[in-house]
């Protein structure tokens, strides 16, 4: 009888764990697997957005791959990831060890602290409102950047920033680096403190420089960090939007398209919804193969 009731109980105690998984795994088919194999099906055809698609098979990808537009978008997108992945990583680790070893140390950790939320502001502001500030700041005429340029007998540099061809991108790409630097940051401070505070120590006793315990110790520590927020920033930088949105609309001429600007555009203001539809499934393949490329290699580096 005895084991008879501990059967039952076993079996009521792995029960609830499937219930437990139920809410994510339907939001997860609702919100992503449904939208997703719709769009596959939508990139699939010629459709306007109204009256009934009509059946394209890969017509769309074909014209995707020999679409110069979308590619110069695409290599927009591999420097928006140096502006958002790879450049705020580096800038995150040396200002997170900076903080943490030297600021916390000798000024405090009070001020450690709210120096480390001045960083992470940006990220909570909403990208529209850092956008139009950021456009006021880099305006032509009477911009703060190019005032503050003449004040200081600099004139000569005045520019139009988010005008000029050449320079746009760059604009966006430092925008992107000031927006995005907070998150690796943060991150980043939580990781050393997890950190072996002995190591340390005995580099410092060795007589280390700052720059060589950084380095080999440091580093060694938050590995796991740095491949999380790598992965993280290069999808977010993958898919940015807003900035791009706000700042320049993907110009002047297409200098600071991006995919998900270029899907936009083909979506709602070309209404070319199937081939806006096949930008988007490619974009998210393509966003999808990176992120498990970076945790088969994170995987197998924690194995190492």
């Amino acid at each position: 009888m005895s084991s008879h009731g501990h059967g039952v109980q076993g079996r009521r105690r792995e029960y609830p764990y499937a219930l437990f998984l139920l809410p994510g795994a339907l939001a997860f088919l609702a919100v992503i697997v449904v939208p997703f194999l719709m769009n596959t099906g939508v990139s699939l055809t010629h459709w306007q957005g109204v009256g009934s698609p009509k059946w394209a098979g890969l017509d769309n990808y074909r014209e995707l791959l020999d679409d110069s537009a979308f590619w110069e978008s695409f290599r927009h997108s591999l420097a928006m990831v140096v502006a958002m992945a790879v450049l705020p990583t580096a800038l995150g680790l040396v200002l997170a060890a900076a903080l943490f070893d030297y600021v916390a140390k000798h000024i405090g950790t009070r001020t450690a602290s709210v120096l480390r939320a001045c960083f992470y502001l940006p990220q909570v502001l909403p990208i529209a409102v850092a956008g139009i500030v950021w456009s006021w700041i880099l305006a032509p005429e009477n911009g703060a950047l190019n005032e503050a340029l003449d004040a200081v007998g600099l004139g000569s540099l005045r520019h139009d920033w988010l005008g000029d061809p050449d320079f746009a991108l760059y604009s966006v790409m430092a925008v992107m680096v000031w927006v995005q630097l907070g998150f690796p940051l943060v991150v980043f401070m939580a990781g050393l403190q997890r950190a072996d505070p002995s190591l340390h120590e005995a580099a410092e006793l060795d007589g280390a420089s700052w720059w060589r315990r950084f380095w080999h110790v440091t580093l060694v520590q938050i590995r796991p960090e740095i491949y999380v927020v790598l992965l993280w920033c290069t999808i977010a930088a993958l898919k940015v939007f807003g900035a791009v949105y706000v700042l320049t609309k993907g110009g002047p001429g297409g200098a600071t398209n991006v995919p998900s600007y270029f899907s936009f555009q083909s979506f709602f203001e070309k209404t070319q919804v199937g081939y806006g539809s096949a930008v988007s499934t490619a974009l998210t393949v393509i966003i999808l193969a990176l992120a498990l490329v970076a945790l088969r290699l994170q995987t197998r580096a924690e194995d190492r």
